[in-house]
């Protein structure tokens, strides 16, 4: 008699792609009210910083550059990220530079990307074979705790952070169509989405070039049979055109990380096998942070580890590779967590792997991976075995203490000053903290503190020229004449150029000492006859003297090399005021 053949004991099985019937789920108008209370939450949430200023690089971008609105449209799209110039050049021509616009827009981008980080952990609880209200609720959990974690405040706050949100948006929207595709093989109209969702991420930020890879866990994890390759190969459509792109993105990625100074195998004094060492531990720093979101910075000048021993490099790795082994083993047990564990990994990879990057540590890079932590804090939440009175009682005390944690961070980044004293209280031998918080001084008027605050930094590194050129506009803010002409004196003899000339000359005007400062305004335009604040601080001369015709002279000059310096018009409109008037 033949005998039955053996089961395999592969665990528990996976539902198919379709989506299970609904039982008992909410009504529309009633996800709708959840959605519109969601936001209203999250306003009230980020409200202080939305009305803050442009902070850090944001001044670098290209609605702060000066000559922008000489820009024509393919000049702001020129460059690696065109799709994110894009976003700009819409917030500029509708609001020019005020920052409320920009802020609401990055504050509109993290909200659609929670509702679509909402939507993929629902289709993945159905796969896990999740309905009803575990698959809603503790999806819809995961979705606030995206949008109103702390962490996510640099990403949202920040402008020039934009290039993570928005990223995000694209990328989530391509995963979506993946996983809402109408059958286990992809057609081509699907994959064609996809393809087209994951070239537009590309052109906002290069760390998206990871989703090919996601999406063949995902079809390893999901796909029918589960745990095998024959979903891959049935999704042949889809891997072929993205395998074009992601190596065409590869090629794109490369030129950017030979050209840049900041990112890639040129970054100054940091080798990618440091890099890598380093990693090790900063990854346990972003699971801590997402976990208990205490000691935030902007800037943390995260220590590197030379070798595998430094900082205790390896003891961060070993503890790395122990859950991965147990990822692996359980995979089939805990299918949700194994996953999100190597999601988590993957969507991190780019930034925390062997590519160097001048800052080792920045909270933004855990915007993308997040999904990955919280698919893990998603399989625990749906084994809790407690009534379903407690489970929202507790996720909702978990929602408070995120949102008034996120509304304190976000009152930081409401003022630069405050924002670089945070971050100089948590880092006292950072340098480059104590450089900003010293230029934040200034541009406040505060004028002594930004004196201190230079002293401070020059006792941290070696002044260069721009920390000399900085720290002599902050001595004449203070009225100490002699102390900013040394610093320019010291500037000029690292980098003899027509700004710090210009400033010297500024400087002895305001003494009163014109033949030096006239000595000194000639050496700039020898040095460079287009920089045009010479030209204002010659013809301001020639005004204190009452040389209005000859004033009148060099703003103008001034605007013919720059048109958008707006000192010079002020000066040129009171000048010929005062030659109509006789003076």
């Amino acid at each position: 008699m033949k005998k039955p053949a053996r089961r395999q004991q592969s665990g528990p099985a996976l539902p198919a792609v379709s989506v299970p019937p609904r039982r008992g789920g909410w009504k529309w108008w009633q996800w709708a009210l959840a959605t519109a209370a969601l936001l209203f939450v999250v306003i009230e949430v980020y409200a202080p910083a939305l009305g803050g200023p442009f902070l850090f690089d944001d001044v670098y971008l290209p609605f702060a550059m000066p000559g922008v609105e000489k820009l024509s449209f393919t000049e702001w799209l020129q460059g690696v990220r065109p799709m994110l110039m894009l976003t700009f050049w819409m917030n500029y021509n509708l609001s020019g530079t005020q920052p409320l616009p920009y802020h609401v827009v990055n504050l509109l981008f993290h909200f659609i990307n929670a509702i679509l980080l909402f939507l993929l952990v629902r289709r993945l609880l159905s796969r896990a074979g999740e309905s009803g209200f575990t698959r809603d609720f503790t999806a819809a959990f995961a979705s606030a705790v995206f949008l109103l974690h702390p962490v996510q405040t640099e990403s949202v706050a920040y402008v020039a952070s934009r290039s993570e949100s928005l990223s995000l948006l694209f990328f989530f929207a391509a995963f979506a169509a993946f996983l809402y595709r109408r059958s286990e093989a992809i057609g081509f109209g699907s994959s064609a989405i996809v393809v087209l969702l994951f070239g537009c991420a590309l052109l906002v930020k290069e760390h998206t070039a990871v989703l090919p890879v996601l999406l063949l866990l995902t079809d390893y994890y999901w796909n029918q049979p589960p745990f095998s390759l024959q979903g891959i190969r049935r999704n042949w459509r889809l891997y072929v055109p993205i395998a074009v792109l992601t190596l065409c993105g590869g090629v794109l990625v490369w030129g950017v990380l030979q050209a840049a100074d900041t990112a890639g195998f040129r970054v100054e004094g940091l080798a990618w096998y440091e890099y890598f060492f380093t990693q090790w531990r900063a990854i346990w720093v972003y699971i801590r942070l997402f976990v208990l979101p205490f000691g935030q910075s902007l800037d943390y000048a995260y220590p590197l580890s030379r070798t595998p021993l430094d900082h205790g490099a390896i003891l961060g790795l070993i503890g790395l590779l122990l859950p991965a082994g147990a990822a692996i083993y359980y995979r089939r047990r805990f299918p949700m967590a194994s996953y999100g564990f190597f999601v988590f990994l993957i969507l991190l990879a780019p930034t925390s792997s062997l590519v160097p990057i001048k800052d080792p540590l920045a909270e933004r890079r855990l915007y993308l991976p997040m999904i990955g932590l919280l698919l893990i804090l998603v399989d625990l939440l749906r084994r809790w075995r407690i009534s379903r009175a407690q489970l929202v009682a507790a996720c909702a005390a978990v929602l408070v203490v995120l949102s008034v944690l996120t509304y304190q961070r976000n009152k930081v980044w409401s003022d630069p000053i405050l924002l670089w004293q945070d971050t100089v209280a948590k880092s006292p031998h950072n340098s480059r903290a104590r450089f900003q918080l010293a230029y934040a001084y200034y541009q406040s008027g505060r004028c002594a503190e930004s004196v201190r605050a230079y002293e401070e930094t020059a006792q941290l590194t070696r002044p260069d020229y721009r920390l000399l050129v900085d720290w002599a506009l902050a001595y004449d803010c203070n009225n100490q004449p002699a102390e900013a002409l040394a610093r320019l004196e010291q500037a000029a003899a690292l980098e003899k150029s027509a700004h710090v000339y210009s400033l010297i000359g500024m400087v002895h005007a305001k003494r009163k000492r014109y033949p030096e400062a006239m000595t000194a305004l000639d050496t700039a335009i020898h040095l460079d006859p287009n920089y045009s604040m010479t030209y204002v601080y010659r013809g301001n001369i020639h005004a204190l003297q009452g040389e209005y015709r000859k004033a009148v002279e060099e703003y103008r000059r001034a605007l013919a090399a720059d048109p958008s310096n707006q000192p010079a018009r002020e000066a040129l409109a009171v000048a010929e005021s005062n030659l109509k008037q006789g003076f």
